[in-house]
């Protein structure tokens, strides 16, 4: 089990300050940097940008410090018995500087991480593992944005919300034009980017919302064919069972008798 030994959310830190530890925390350090730093870790100076992050071995050398007044970060510190094998499956950088991909994600992670930790109860311990696991994995999930170009990566949190909101609505009509338009993006350009993101067409992943709900209705309810190609946003069945054998490989009719 990962054990959180203390966490600290959005400390503002008025004059600055500077975090010397020569030899090593004796615990995973995770720092979250909201504002500009610089760092020495294991004797090589590094620069930190807002928005990024590093986690530190137990006894890894380092010193960190502000570039701006006020210094501003998130941190938490942690052991385990486990911990080393976990981090090593994942494939997480230890000591090494990182660009946070969705800033937000991280910030809200420990927010509810320090939340939780207050809160107390018989599950305490179990949620705050849960908690520092979740968080790895998510980082190391989305390690792979970090390659990406730093136009196409900033558009993330945008595109992962209105791809949120197209399959939280696939009765709702849209156009690639549409779409674009809510993040000031030409139709050609926001169609790139979104491919680069996600790995498919916004057109594709707008007929699978509809069809992954038409599915679950195909399963779970008495609704008629026709009924459900109204509530899935299809103008008429036709369009709909066609749509829906070419993409499924049955009829929504085959699909129900085999649920």
């Amino acid at each position: 089990m990962i054990r959180l030994l203390s966490c600290g959310y959005h400390f503002i830190h008025e004059d600055g300050i500077t975090i010397d530890r020569p030899a090593g925390a004796g615990n995973y350090a995770f720092v979250f940097f909201k504002s500009k730093a610089e760092l020495i870790v294991d004797g090589k100076p590094l620069a930190a940008e807002k928005n990024s992050y590093i986690l530190f071995r137990p006894a890894t050398p380092h010193l960190y410090r502000e570039l701006n007044e006020p210094f501003i970060n998130d941190w938490f510190h942690c052991d385990g018995d486990d911990i080393l094998e976990f981090l090593a499956q994942l494939k997480l950088p230890l000591d090494t500087l990182v660009k946070a991909t969705d800033p937000l994600l991280i910030a809200g992670c420990i927010r509810e991480m320090q939340s939780s930790n207050k809160l107390g109860g018989p599950l305490h311990d179990r949620i705050i593992d849960l908690d520092i696991r979740s968080l790895f994995m998510k980082l190391t999930n989305l390690m792979e944005l970090a390659d990406l170009p730093d136009k196409t990566s900033r558009y993330f949190r945008q595109f992962s919300e209105l791809r949120s909101e197209l399959y939280s609505s696939p009765h709702t009509h849209w156009t690639v034009e549409q779409i674009a338009s809510r993040v000031n993006l030409s139709k050609s350009y926001f169609q790139h980017i979104y491919k680069d993101l996600f790995g498919c067409s916004v057109v594709s992943d707008m007929i699978n919302s509809r069809l992954e709900y038409a599915k679950y209705l195909l399963g779970n309810s008495s609704l008629s064919v026709s009924a459900i190609s109204k509530m899935c946003g299809y103008e008429n069945d036709t369009h709909f069972m066609r749509q829906f054998k070419r993409f499924a490989g049955i009829t929504p009719s085959h699909f129900r008798s085999r649920r």
